[in-house]
């Protein structure tokens, strides 16, 4: 048995040893990023404006758009609901500061960090590879850079991101991670 005082713990995301996709296509993991879902009414400007401080972004209010980048990714996921991608660990701040922020104001803050994977797949051929498994529209004209859209993929309920022309995040809950994960892989066979 190894001695405690040598071991030393390696973290790695619940998708680490899957094996790749193939036609110079790339899928990796976003690991260990923070989530946060916040709840709200748009149409409050107390509201939009005590999130805007927090985030320093206001959150979008046009369906199936995001605002911020970098640090903090804000997704609209429906009129009155968005999450919030931040750094690692730094969504247990988050929360308690937009809650803070929005005490007695009709709201709701919730970390679900632990309820979903982020994987993202960059290459050519991705959107090809992609709608193999959704019936979104696709197109650049409908699904352009910087949009976001709740999907299904396969069985599975997603969240894309189209980050840049050949970059798309996929957002999933832990439980489909690596059925998503294999169902693109699956999906790259062709392009070898």
């Amino acid at each position: 048995m190894p001695e405690s005082d040598n071991f030393s713990p390696v973290k790695a995301g619940p998708l680490a040893g899957l094996p790749g996709p193939a036609g110079g296509i790339t899928l990796e993991e976003r690991a260990f990023l923070g989530k946060v879902n916040l709840r709200g009414d748009a149409g409050d400007q107390a509201f939009m404006t005590a999130v805007r401080d927090v985030l320093d972004c206001t959150p979008p209010v046009e369906p199936n758009t995001v605002a911020g980048g970098g640090e903090r990714t804000v997704f609209w996921l429906g009129p009155d609901e968005w999450q919030v991608h931040c750094p690692e660990d730094e969504q247990h701040e988050l929360v308690q500061r937009l809650r803070a922020a929005l005490e007695g104001r009709h709201s709701a803050v919730v970390d679900v960090s632990d309820y979903y994977v982020v994987m993202r797949l960059s290459g050519p051929k991705i959107l090809e590879v992609l709608a193999k498994g959704t019936p979104l529209d696709l197109h650049p004209r409908a699904f352009s850079p910087g949009s976001c859209a709740q999907t299904r993929f396969g069985h599975a309920t997603v969240l894309l991101h189209k980050a840049a022309d050949d970059v798309v995040d996929l957002q999933v809950r832990w439980s489909f991670a690596e059925y998503v994960w294999s169902y693109i892989v699956d999906g790259t066979l062709e392009y070898q």
